[in-house]
């Protein structure tokens, strides 16, 4: 791993124009090296976030990019729990991301098979890969420390050899969710949660300076061989005690 890096701004509208800059940085990186740029999504605040700021950037060009969610909810487009439909709305409309670039599951199936059915689709995008490793994940934290759809105490904390597991009993509504593993996530050349609201100060203060107890899903992402970030605001870092960069909206990563 190439360390990590804990990031704090004064609020969100000061991360949101960092973050859209970590994300085309990383996808110029992608697409000079390998032709492509692979992005892994999760829902929450980061929908409004990158809906905003990634449009408004000038020149942007999307026609390389390769879309995956981290997790998604078994429900269909249309519905509000759809994170594939809130990006549907609040960004894809926006940017030039091919249609064939935006790996979506297929909601009419049963969990199992909607897991099934995802891991072929990424399998076929990264063919050459026992795990897919994707260029960039962004990743969310729940108050009870989760990341993707990976619970606290959740026997998928323990899977190794899937690439999308189904879960049925999600403690969050609504139930049903396909979720990318550990392995995965791990894989990746770059990780960067955004935490932000002070709703999350707890928490992250126990994700990043250790906790008494399991270590909380969120502190077992540690990237094998990528970059990892933490980009908060000051309200979710105000129990913090470690040292960390405190950056402005202009800032680059």
């Amino acid at each position: 791993m190439a360390g990590r890096r804990v990031v704090v701004f004064p609020s969100s509208a000061e991360l949101g124009p960092v973050l859209a800059q970590l994300v085309t940085s990383r996808a110029e990186k992608a697409i000079t090296s390998h032709g492509r740029f692979t992005l892994g999504l999760s829902g929450g605040s980061l929908v409004s976030m990158l809906g905003k700021e990634l449009p408004a950037l000038p020149d942007l060009d999307c026609s390389k990019w390769v879309v995956g969610f981290c997790d998604e909810r078994l429900v269909p487009f249309d519905d509000p729990e759809s994170t594939y439909g809130l990006y549907k709305g609040q960004l894809f409309s926006k940017v030039n991301i091919p249609d064939s670039g935006i790996l979506t599951i297929d909601s009419s199936l049963p969990v199992n098979e909607c897991a099934e059915d995802y891991t072929r689709k990424l399998k076929e995008v990264f063919p050459g890969d026992s795990f897919p490793v994707f260029d960039l994940l962004l990743l969310g934290m729940g108050p009870d420390g989760h990341t993707c759809s990976l619970f606290p105490d959740h026997p998928l904390l323990e899977e190794t050899k899937k690439i999308v597991a189904p879960i049925s009993d999600s403690p969050k509504p609504p139930p049903q969710r396909v979720t990318m593993t550990f392995p995965v996530v791990n894989s990746a050349r770059c990780v960067a949660f955004v935490s932000t609201g002070g709703s999350k100060a707890p928490v992250l203060k126990e994700v990043l300076e250790g906790r008494e107890g399991p270590a909380y899903p969120a502190a077992r992402v540690v990237p094998t061989n990528g970059e990892l970030f933490w980009l908060v605001d000051d309200p979710a870092a105000a129990s913090l005690t470690i040292q960390v960069e405190r950056l402005g909206s202009g800032a680059k990563l």
